[in-house]
């Protein structure tokens, strides 16, 4: 699936799990396109770096399992860049096991964590922002995984289902709102979507393999050509949406 062209945007866009190879293409296509960006992640050094080589990045580092601290993050956030617009979560990570009684409770717990519960946190803080923006933009990265699971990956999938399922929570929140707002209807400018993969690809996975043909495989470049272009679609046609990038 190609991905459609985005006109410039002028937004403040905060990019949850930044210094991924996910997060470093959506970093630097929307930098590409004039949003500003918050790069937030555990990783210190990785989002310094990031701000050294844009202009447009704030580095921000915070621990997203922590309502408080992101809570704290969100008045920062406000308070440097202004009111967010968009909140890109590419926070998480796999973990499977052998079999359903191959699934671990350690590798549960950190998916739990590491993937819907800091989704839960920095949505909820953000969520006035998004909701207020006349270009609001929600958006994860989920797995087909999540609609047709498998014995090893039973925790991974189940995760992401619930992830999926909290998204789609937002999206009707933003439409209750909006267009569903049954005593001052407005049209609807706030979107939340999921971004259906395979698995995600990138440059240094490649030249680790380079016998490797990755089927299927979404490259992380398209990921962030598609997460930069969400911010000229129409949210009516979007909130709401799995888009596969397969």
């Amino acid at each position: 699936m190609s991905a459609p062209t985005a006109l410039r945007i002028n937004l403040n866009v905060v990019v949850a799990g930044s210094t991924s190879a996910a997060g470093r293409a959506v970093v630097k296509s929307l930098a590409a396109q004039g949003a500003r960006i918050a790069a937030v992640d555990v990783n210190e050094a990785g989002v310094r770096a990031l701000a050294q080589e844009y202009q447009e990045v704030t580095p921000y580092v915070c621990n997203l399992a922590d309502p408080a601290e992101v809570d704290s993050l969100a008045r920062t956030v406000r308070k440097d860049l202004g009111p967010v617009d968009g909140l890109i979560h590419l926070v998480g990570g796999w973990r499977g096991g052998d079999g359903i009684t191959g699934q671990q409770d350690q590798d549960w717990d950190v998916l739990h964590t590491s993937v819907l519960t800091t989704l839960r946190n920095t949505s909820r803080s953000f969520y006035e922002d998004l909701e207020s923006s006349d270009k609001g933009r929600l958006a994860i990265v989920s797995s087909v995984t999540a609609q047709k699971p498998t014995a090893g990956g039973a925790a991974y999938s189940a995760i992401k289902a619930a992830s999926e399922a909290w998204v789609l929570g937002v999206a009707d929140g933003f439409h209750q709102s909006q267009t569903g707002n049954k005593a001052e209807p407005v049209g609807q400018k706030s979107a939340a979507v999921v971004f259906v993969v395979k698995a995600l690809v990138d440059d240094a996975m490649r030249e680790a393999a380079p016998h490797r043909a990755f089927p299927g495989y979404t490259d992380v470049q398209e990921l962030a050509e598609h997460v930069t272009a969400l911010f000229d679609a129409d949210a009516g046609s979007l909130n709401g949406t799995r888009q596969h990038l397969i």
